[in-house]
């Protein structure tokens, strides 16, 4: 490809809000070009990294027994209501009416689909297992898109779907993909890890996440570097000091005047944060389908801990949480900076089970100015759900071996579930076993998304001058800057280093504007193409021209008549360190 037919231009700057790198990056680059909020045009270099990104996809799932297939952006909403996420999902989902005023949705995903499918096509165990994907347009009206590829509304994703007869085929699945996964982020020069995560609006039984660990990552995990621990905060367990056993004392009420917080109450009364017990208000709405409705849920938690809001919302059900209002409170009984479950009725209790465990905690006596000591949960109040509701952090001993855990940030690159059987339960995605017994087909769900795997790489492989692509990723792999003046050797040089290289099967940039040789390599270092070779009329008088990788600062000055081997050679050498990544990796479930 010639720059000066290329169809996108290198920007000096970005406007102010572009914050992250990777987003700065590949919008001077000429990579992407923002049309609305969350909504980006991939221009032709980013449309090549994404059909390299997307071939390596391709190449490992079909490794696995991976059949593509294409299925619909847009869906009847009646699978969705029969699956009941068009209840449960909020306003994320892209909902409109066509011109018969059915309702209908813009995919998020396709295991709706891909079980109406099931229905159609699998009839028997003898057709199973299956896996099947797509790689296609996604839609999720994301509030608060940012960090340009990282964030968006609408996206690209693979995902794809395994087919069995039962858990354990499912099982094998999970595990084929749990490895390829590690393949496809590796084969594209991207560290990441895999952790346990929440399964979310997914439903199912078991999922991971891979992470790219990050200081711009909005999740954070829990890590333990003693046994190899890893979790989403969402999900992260940890191991809690349990409290003394005591015998359960006599309830006393205690003046606390002025006294609203877990802090002000431990310094008033000389007592540790885990002798106290603090409540948190918030509304839920719970049920399923049309079934739904807003409840109030009251979590109590040690007064040394804090609740996690996606246990607690896993604990109950809740399909949205949000907090309670003080008249919301005062209504079931309750005093903000003084509330605890006692007396209370009308109220989802849900309590931790570090409470559950602890006697003889001070808690709220849900009086303007008074706590309670010695309460105890089953003799002062009892619960509606014990769960562990608490946030695992920093120094908090491994759930595993004990030793202290540690945050990261990280993005999460992708993600796989074991969904089970509810989509074909829902969508009649049943088959006939080997006993002639109709049994739901089980089902496994396995996403990535290939711009934000994209914005990573750039987020992880950049300087100060520019982009530093992987050799399997880069648009092309080797730019040519052409320094000539006009017609003569230096011209004629690069021409026919570019025709011989294209011959042998690499993929070119020739830089032929008619620009300055500074405003070049700036280019060159933006764009950031692995192997660039500059021929200069300077250079061709020594009977050289000087090849550089954009890794390195070292230039290299190659006789002309042996550029083409040299260069060919910085290639493979550069793809053969990616593919010595490609290793086995351990499975933790």
């Amino acid at each position: 490809m010639r720059m000066s037919r290329l169809f996108s231009q290198t920007l000096r700057e970005v406007t102010a809000d572009v914050e992250v790198a990777s987003h700065q990056l590949l919008l001077r680059a000429g990579f992407i070009r923002p049309l609305a909020s969350g909504i980006f045009s991939y221009l032709p270099l980013a449309q090549r990294s994404m059909r390299k990104i997307e071939d390596i996809i391709r190449h490992e799932i079909n490794a696995i027994g991976g059949q593509e297939i294409t299925m619909p952006v847009v869906h009847p909403a009646e699978l969705w209501q029969r699956t009941g996420r068009w209840y449960a999902v909020g306003t994320e989902m892209g909902r409109f009416q066509d011109k018969n005023e059915r309702d209908m949705v813009l995919a998020m995903t396709h295991e709706e689909v891909v079980a109406d499918l099931v229905s159609r096509e699998i009839k028997s165990y003898k057709q199973l297992p299956q896996l099947v994907y797509h790689i296609q347009t996604k839609w999720r009206d994301d509030p608060r898109p940012r960090s340009g590829l990282i964030r968006v509304r609408e996206f690209t994703m693979k995902d794809s779907y395994s087919l069995d007869a039962d858990w354990e085929g499912l099982e094998k699945q999970y595990r084929a993909h749990y490895q390829q996964y590690f393949n496809i982020f590796h084969r594209c020069g991207l560290d990441v890890l895999a952790v346990r995560s929440d399964t979310g609006m997914m439903g199912g039984e078991l999922a991971h996440e891979y992470m790219y660990l990050t200081p711009i990552g909005e999740d954070t995990l829990l890590l333990c570097d003693g046994c190899g621990y890893s979790a989403n905060r969402q999900i992260a367990t940890f191991a809690k000091q349990a409290n003394p056993e005591e015998e359960p004392a006599a309830p006393e009420k205690i003046a606390t005047p002025n006294t609203t917080t877990i802090e002000e109450l431990t310094a008033l009364l000389d007592i540790p944060a885990h002798k106290t017990a603090k409540a948190l208000f918030l509304m839920a709405t719970v049920g399923d389908g049309r079934d739904k409705q807003d409840a109030f849920v009251l979590a109590v938690i040690r007064g040394d801990m804090e609740v996690n809001e996606t246990k607690l919302a896993n604990a109950v059900g809740a399909l949205e949480m949000w907090p309670a209002r003080d008249e919301e409170i005062r209504a079931i009984g309750v005093e903000p900076g003084y509330g605890s479950p006692i007396g209370v009725e009308g109220a989802l209790v849900v309590v931790d089970d570090s409470v559950a465990s602890s006697p003889n905690l001070v808690a709220g006596a849900n009086e303007p100015g008074y706590h309670l000591a010695n309460v105890n949960h089953g003799r002062d109040y009892t619960a509606n759900v014990v769960a562990d509701i608490a946030t695992a952090r920093q120094g908090d001993g491994c759930p595993n071996c004990g030793a202290a855990l540690r945050e990261s940030r990280g993005v999460e690159v992708g993600n796989i579930f074991q969904l089970g059987t509810k989509f074909t339960e829902a969508l009649g995605g049943d088959f006939l076993d080997a006993e002639g017994k109709a049994q739901p087909v089980v089902m496994g769900s396995y996403g990535i998304g290939v711009g934000r795997l994209l914005a990573c790489i750039a987020e992880e492989y950049h300087d100060e001058d520019g982009l530093v692509w992987p050799i399997a990723v880069a648009p092309y792999q080797v730019h040519i800057v052409l320094l000539a003046k006009g017609a003569g050797a230096a011209q004629d040089a690069g021409e026919q280093l570019y025709a011989d290289l294209m011959e042998r099967g690499i993929e070119v940039l020739l830089d032929d504007r008619r620009e300055n040789p500074g405003v070049k390599f700036n280019d060159a270092d933006l764009i950031g193409i692995p192997v660039r070779v500059t021929v200069g009329d300077r250079g061709l008088q020594q009977g050289i021209v000087e090849v550089k990788l954009r890794r390195e600062k070292e230039r290299r000055e190659t006789p002309v008549e042996q550029a083409v081997e040299y260069v060919v050679e910085q290639v493979e050498n550069l793809q053969r360190e990616l593919d010595e990544r490609v290793v086995g990796v351990e499975y933790k479930g």
